[in-house]
């Protein structure tokens, strides 16, 4: 076993490695241009403290939009061009050692945590959240709006008056939080990252230990999902607590395929999913970790489903306990649609619009979205039938396929689509062995992801058409001369059950 001197010594030989490397400061650079943009109209709310002083330095005018979102762009790309100057395939070929992915998530991050939340006011509605409680209110039985002041005014208008989808752990960490930050309102939204950093961590720390036992390349995994600069944006700028919830599903899959024992994962799938509820959807798969199941014949397929069901019931146990003795109950049952009331470039939505026009055109509709809700609707039933189908073709032989995929699936067809959902699938992706030309797929889908929050930060600022044509230069150089690179390398061909 390592000293304690020996760790020191070697954590630091990788900081110093990382920090020698022109790409991680390209990243760190990345980022704090990306802080210094979300000093803007865009996303910081007007009962912010931080307008005080851009009101002082009288920069709080159309200056702030136009060099905002400049900034914004130019991080983007910076962000963008460190991450492919870090793929481990393209080090390997120009002889260069590979990096400690934690080494480098450390610089790249830093300037983050100096700032606001970035590109979401999720943190806000997490702050205003903890703040009711500490009033004795349940924030699944009222939305941040019933308590006016700056908790309130700093939450994003369409979630003023809506209770909270989100588990009962979650609450209670804002609570804590709140409590922390000495009742601060703006404090306490940036110290949401505490959390959100501890799933980071997890994510960090697992995501090539589970890579290593299913016998894919841990510097390749690490590179694609834990340095991707979604993950950095979302997950350390955001402050989302989808972090928490992806690195405690990922600590449940790594304790089972460690310790060959399905319950004690289903157990901490239950943490997970008292963060967020969809985390339950691994539970099911975790007892092929352990014993693949491979036939169909009726005992052993009666055994397969009797495991799976017991591990998502130990799951389910634990999440029903947390939500008792927590005092906040199931409340978020009546918040299940709140994540659908905004509309976003989901594929299901975009469809119901561009049908909805000529219906409501024509007198067909006065309500002008029956189409939108139809279209939706038959999202909600692709899900599930999608999931079905992963379950059939993956489930008992390739269960880290199942939950990639089923998580991906889940997000594309969801009413509303966000980055960091696609986040809850992806980082198991790379476990999952895909095709170079699958893993080429994914990168694209990372850039446009990364152009759309561009386009959406754009729009709130009044300055799109600047944000489209930059950000389509930016991706055609990166198709150009990044793309076409190596991005794989090789792995050992052992099954997910690990060894």
């Amino acid at each position: 076993m390592p000293r304690v001197g020996e760790v020191t010594r070697a954590a630091w030989a990788g900081l110093r490695q990382a920090a020698a490397t022109r790409a991680v400061w390209f990243g760190f650079l990345g980022s704090l241009f990306i802080l210094i943009g979300s000093l803007s109209p865009a996303y910081l709310p007007q009962a912010s403290p931080v307008w005080d002083a851009l009101r002082a330095w009288r920069i709080d005018g159309p200056t702030t939009r136009w060099f905002g979102t400049i900034a914004t762009l130019v991080g983007l790309a910076l962000m963008l061009e460190a991450w492919f100057r870090l793929r481990p395939a393209r080090r390997r070929a120009l002889g260069q050692p590979q990096l400690r992915h934690w080494a480098v998530l450390a610089i790249v991050s830093l300037p983050f945590l100096l700032g606001p939340p970035i590109f979401s006011h999720d943190a806000y509605s997490y702050a205003a959240h903890g703040w009711l409680i500490h009033n004795q209110l349940s924030p699944y039985a009222v939305g941040p709006g019933i308590l006016p002041g700056y908790y309130a005014d700093q939450v994003a208008w369409v979630w003023r008056g809506t209770t909270a989808p989100y588990g009962p752990l979650s609450l209670w960490l804002s609570h804590g939080i709140v409590n922390i930050a000495g009742f601060d309102p703006y404090l306490s939204a940036v110290l949401m990252r505490i959390p959100a950093l501890l799933g980071v961590m997890l994510i960090g720390l697992l995501v090539p230990r589970i890579a290593e036992r299913v016998g894919v390349d841990p510097a390749m995994a690490s590179w694609f999902a834990v340095l991707n600069p979604i993950l950095v944006i979302d997950f350390i700028g955001g402050a989302h607590n989808d972090s928490q919830m992806t690195g405690l599903m990922l600590l449940g899959i790594w304790v089972t395929l460690r310790w060959r024992h399905w319950w004690p994962g289903a157990l901490i799938i239950g943490l997970a999913a008292s963060i967020k509820q969809p985390a339950f959807l691994a539970a099911v798969a975790l007892p092929f970790l352990v014993h693949p199941w491979t036939s169909w014949r009726w005992r052993p397929t009666a055994w397969a489903a009797l495991k799976s069901i017991t591990s998502l019931g130990l799951s389910v146990a634990v999440f029903a306990g947390i939500s008792v003795i927590s005092g906040l109950g199931f409340g978020w049952i009546n918040a299940i649609n709140v994540p659908g009331m905004v509309d976003t470039v989901s594929p299901f939505t975009v469809a119901g619009f561009i049908v909805q026009y000529p219906v409501t055109w024509a007198g067909l509709d006065p309500t002008g979205r029956a189409v939108i809700t139809i279209f939706r609707g038959i999202g909600a039933v692709a899900a599930v039938l999608g999931i079905v189908w992963f379950a059939w073709r993956h489930l008992g032989r390739r269960p880290l396929h199942f939950i990639s995929y089923s998580f991906l699936w889940f997000a594309f067809c969801a009413p509303a689509i966000h980055s960091w959902y696609l986040l809850w699938g992806a980082v198991l992706l790379p476990v999952t062995r895909p095709s170079s030309r699958a893993l080429r797929w994914a990168i694209v889908a990372t850039v446009i992801l990364l152009g759309f929050n561009a386009m959406n930060f754009g729009i709130r600022n009044g300055l799109w058409m600047m944000v489209l044509i930059s950000f389509g230069a930016s991706y055609w150089a990166v198709h150009t001369h990044e793309l076409s690179q190596p991005i794989t390398a090789s792995s050992r061909p052992v099954p997910e059950s690990g060894r």
